[in-house]
């Protein structure tokens, strides 16, 4: 009986991948769901004795889509994958708890040092390092100290939680028993945006599993599911919508680490953050300080999404060019046409230009640019896009999503759209000094200075990222400094 690997997975499902899993068994096929291996160009991706068929829309006829062996496609085997490596290889919920276990028998302080060793930091979006929040929580002395899980995945072009999730949760699992065992803590909540219904399914399913198997005695993990605010991204907007209060954000001092949930030391990273603390166990803080380039260590997992021919989740170490992966990666735009704009990072992130296309992917040569990693998320636009209609988006975002807690947020943002709104009627290109057809009559420039000078409030003034970031991608469209 040939053996037959579809994954259970929200983009593979939504393209027809539980019909071909039905189909494949009453065939004769022994159907195993797993997760996915983030190429999305390929769904639904079948594997059958190893080899790799897709995308698959007729179980009935896979010779059409063979590409090969699994372990041979370069697209898999050119990464080098430390959170995802069992991601779409395994049953998610097959897991064997023997490693875990015998790394809970380390001591915290080994588990700290390996951590600080690693030069891990957030993979959420600031990059602030990890092993500083880690001990700042283990030293606080407290009744009760929490570890929460940011799942709020809201950032454009971003799904690497969910396929963590979806596809291996133990991985995740993982990495909220170490910090748990490390900082001293007992209860992970992971608070997991609402718009994805099946990672809440399947994770829901293993933290059931992981208790079955003895994994939550000492360390127990609960999962909340969100009401859909972008802003409960931001930490303590989310602590704020864990104790059911209205997701706004808390002025700081004081910072999580020493007084976050019900004013407890609460460690809060996001999914791939804490996903990634396994393989630094594995193979050592040292080695995977080695990997990436200067303080941006270890690998990253980038999302590739809008107009690009080969989109996905590529897991590579922080360092490689832009502009390879765009085009090597993704295989360029989908429409054939010249890059125009890459945003990286979110809908906060900065839109890079052809020139700019030839950064390492750091964080160190991307805030020289004024620009960040993010969560990984790169949207890429041809040539034909509209920055000033970008700009636009920024701004009416903010205003939509803004908890509304502070002025130059609130009611920047709204200023904002309508100014831009004021410039895209005169037709205006958002270049400063020139007029819709190029000749230099500088009208719009009038509406570009008040741009700028919101900008300058939002970004000093704001009481969180939401706000002081807007500036970012609006600049960055406009060609404002």
């Amino acid at each position: 009986m040939s053996l037959a690997k579809v994954p259970y997975e929200t983009l593979a499902n939504a393209l027809g991948a539980n019909r071909i899993a039905d189909d494949l068994a009453r065939s004769g096929h022994q159907v195993i769901r797993t997760g996915s291996h983030g190429l999305n160009w390929l769904e639904p991706l079948v594997e059958v004795d190893g080899v790799a068929f897709g995308p698959v829309k007729d179980a009935g006829d896979l010779d059409a889509v063979r590409i090969g062996p699994v372990q041979e496609l370069p697209a898999l085997a050119r990464q080098q994958r430390l959170v995802f490596d069992r991601c779409g290889h395994v049953d998610p919920f097959d897991y064997d708890p023997a490693w875990i276990r015998a790394q809970l028998e380390r001591e915290p302080a080994d588990i700290l040092e390996q951590v600080r060793l690693s030069g891990l930091r957030g993979r959420g979006g600031a990059g602030f390092p990890a092993h500083i929040k880690w001990r700042t929580v283990h030293d606080t002395p407290a009744d009760e100290k929490y570890i929460v899980v940011n799942a709020d995945e809201g950032d454009s072009g971003t799904f690497a939680d969910r396929l963590v999730m979806e596809g291996d949760p133990f991985r995740l699992i993982e990495g909220m028993l170490l910090s748990g065992h490390a900082t001293g803590s007992g209860k992970g909540i992971v608070y997991l945006r609402s718009e994805y219904p099946l990672a809440a399914e399947i994770f829901g399913k293993a933290i059931d599993a992981a208790r079955g198997l003895g994994l939550l005695e000492a360390f127990d993990i609960e999962l909340f599911v969100g009401a859909g605010a972008y802003i409960c991204g931001e930490e303590t907007s989310l602590l704020e919508s864990l104790e059911g209060k209205r997701g706004e954000v808390r002025s700081k001092p004081p910072v999580p680490a020493i007084a976050g949930l019900f004013g407890r030391p609460t460690l809060v990273h996001n999914v791939i953050t804490l996903a990634a603390v396994p393989a630094i166990l594995d193979i050592g803080g040292a080695a995977y300080a080695e990997l990436g380039v200067g303080l941006s260590t270890g690998t990253m997992t980038f999302q590739l999404a809008g107009n690009v021919r080969r989109g996905g989740l590529i897991e590579l170490p922080f360092g490689i060019p832009l502009r390879e992966l765009i085009e090597d990666w993704g295989g360029g735009t989908k429409s054939g046409r010249p890059v125009g704009a890459v945003q990286v990072g979110g809908p906060l992130g900065a839109y890079l230009k052809d020139g700019e296309l030839d950064t390492p992917l750091t964080y160190e040569a991307l805030a020289e640019l004024g620009a960040g990693v993010g969560h990984g998320g790169v949207v890429i636009f041809d040539d034909t896009v509209d920055l000033v209609q970008q700009a636009h988006f920024a701004f009416a975002f903010c205003a939509h999503e803004s908890c509304g807690k502070c002025t130059p947020c609130r009611i920047g943002a709204v200023r904002g759209k309508e100014t831009v709104e004021t410039l895209m009627a005169k037709g205006h290109r958002g270049v400063p000094g020139t007029d819709p057809a190029g000749g230099g009559d500088r009208h719009g420039d009038a509406e570009l200075a008040i741009i700028a000078d919101l900008c300058d409030v939002m970004e000093d003034a704001s009481l969180c990222q939401m706000g002081g970031m807007t500036p970012i991608p609006v600049r960055s469209a406009l060609g404002l400094k």
